[in-house]
């Protein structure tokens, strides 16, 4: 089993894993600026160090995911260091990350959504969505030393397309930290001499602002990030004002 080494005792509010690092930041960079700011603790849990397809190095991405973390008010991030390409439905890899959800005992956790075109943030989705449900039996072993714990909701984010969310958080005050979290990976959304061409050095971080912004016109916010749920969401609130 991977050793992990914890920053803070205390149990993450949010958990959000990716495939790759700035998955997270894509999808819901600006919620999780949010609730840093309000005071949750939150981590991401990157798969894999690189993208076979993409530029840079491995070193470079992390120093990249490190800086996006601290502009995002993250409290810890880190790699399961998964082959890249080669995130498969397998028991070692259910078990590592079930390994993870009980050492650092989320409330909530988000993954990527399945639909995407890229194959492995559908197959972390996959993985995730089956570490959850062994890391809350009590019987299925990850080390002697952890108990089981049940995460309270799993919530999908979404990288590539365009998909009706479920729901949807304002992230109107924090959208220019998410583009500037998404500008720290230079490596992926800058072009340069030794760059190849991908999908995301040709205008990729205006996508996904526009993205945002006709989220957030649909509710009648300036941004907004839409989430995936496969159970319904439950409003602790009144629909109609006085």
């Amino acid at each position: 089993m991977r050793t992990i080494k914890v920053l803070n005792d205390k149990p993450l509010h949010i958990l959000a894993f990716g495939a790759h690092a700035d998955d997270v930041e894509i999808g819901m960079g600006g919620s999780i600026a949010k609730w840093s700011a309000s005071g949750k603790r939150i981590g991401i849990c990157d798969l894999t160090d690189a993208d076979l397809s993409s530029n840079g190095t491995i070193e470079i991405r992390k120093e990249e995911a490190k800086q996006a973390a601290t502009i995002l008010g993250v409290t810890e991030r880190w790699s399961l260091a998964f082959p890249d390409r080669g995130l498969l439905l397998q028991e070692e890899f259910i078990r590592q990350i079930a390994f993870v959800i009980r050492k650092y005992q989320p409330q909530i956790v988000f993954a990527p959504y399945f639909d995407d075109r890229h194959p492995d943030h559908g197959n972390c989705a996959r993985l995730v969505e089956e570490a959850v449900f062994s890391a809350g039996i009590r019987k299925y072993q990850t080390d002697n030393s952890q108990a089981a714990h049940k995460v309270a909701n799993v919530y999908f984010y979404m990288i590539n397309g365009f998909h009706k969310p479920d729901f949807v958080i304002d992230i109107s005050e924090t959208m220019k930290r998410k583009i500037a979290a998404l500008k720290a990976y230079k490596s992926q959304f800058e072009q340069s001499e030794n760059s190849v061409e991908t999908p995301l050095v040709n205008g990729y971080i205006e996508t996904v602002e526009a993205r945002e912004r006709l989220f957030g016109q649909q509710v009648g916010v300036q941004f907004a990030e839409g989430f995936k749920s496969k159970v319904p969401i439950l409003l602790n609130c009144d629909l109609i004002g006085d």
